[in-house]
């Protein structure tokens, strides 16, 4: 099993000597959702190019950045863009954001993204508090730093989405007349869109939406010990749903437009956590 605090123990000193304060809650920002970070207080930015042993987001729409910020007198770390499996890198390069929230002391984090939408009820725009996952593909991949035969490991993808945390989350987007859909996020390690088939065998597994990223630093954030809730943006319909063919410039774009709603909802979830 691999030593995480060992293997990345000058990335922690790096984070700790820059580090103005222990937040009260992380914040890791998908695709198209880094606009985010212009509605609020910036106490402290760095590069993640800076952070030694960090890998380089090669993503468009992930900038590669970490913020310290104050929103509703609650301190932040945001995480401007984050590593996917599908870039080449390794599950344990890809929780860092999760990884770093647990070492600086976060007892939050609330992972976003973009999702492709299954669930017919749903349209591009919507938010989607994530009430399950399906991760059956990347199990094995995890094991390799929470342990294959802990109690730990075996019971991971049980201990998130925190329910307490959602029902939070539900509260704020209620105060502020948010229609928030919930649903299941189904895992796909991509780097390719899935087909219509997949999509299809998904559905009737129960998914609602569909996207590359989150589970691997959910779980690792749950079995740290922090409360971990997740939102998707669903920007675009998923492979055979709409004739329009998928790309990525769809998905920043629809991120955008919905992007005054998730500002209004993340800061009034801040300024809910006690």
């Amino acid at each position: 099993m691999i030593d995480l605090e060992f293997k990345y123990k000058n990335l922690l000193k790096y984070i700790n000597n820059i580090s103005p304060f222990e937040p009260d809650v992380s914040v890791i920002l998908g695709s198209g959702l880094g606009n985010f970070v212009s509605s609020v207080k910036i106490i402290k930015s760095v590069s993640t190019k800076d952070i030694p042993q960090y890998p380089a987001s090669t993503v468009i729409g992930h900038s590669g950045k970490i913020h310290f910020a104050v929103i509703k007198n609650k301190k932040v770390l945001l995480f401007e863009g984050r590593i996917h499996f599908y870039e080449g890198y390794s599950i344990d390069e890809c929780i860092l954001p999760a990884f770093i929230s647990k070492h600086t002391g976060a007892n939050y984090l609330l992972i976003t993204n973009a999702a492709g939408g299954i669930n017919l009820n749903f349209s591009p725009g919507d938010l989607m508090l994530v009430n399950s996952i399906i991760g059956i593909n990347i199990k094995k991949e995890l094991t390799g730093f929470i342990g294959l035969a802990s109690p730990k490991m075996k019971n991971a993808f049980l201990d998130f989405p925190s329910e307490k945390f959602n029902q939070l989350i539900r509260t704020s987007a209620n105060k502020i007349n948010l229609k928030l859909e919930e649903g299941v996020y189904w895992y796909n390690k991509g780097p390719v869109y899935e087909t219509p088939a997949e999509i299809r065998m998904a559905k009737i597994f129960g998914a609602d939406a569909v996207g590359m990223s989150t589970v691997p630093e959910a779980v690792y954030a749950a079995v740290s010990g922090l409360k971990v809730s997740i939102i998707s943006c669903i920007t675009n319909f998923a492979a055979g749903i709409s004739d329009t063919k998928l790309n990525h410039s769809e998905v920043t774009e629809t991120a955008n437009r919905s992007a005054k709603d998730f500002s209004n909802l993340v800061i009034r979830i801040i300024s809910n956590i006690k």
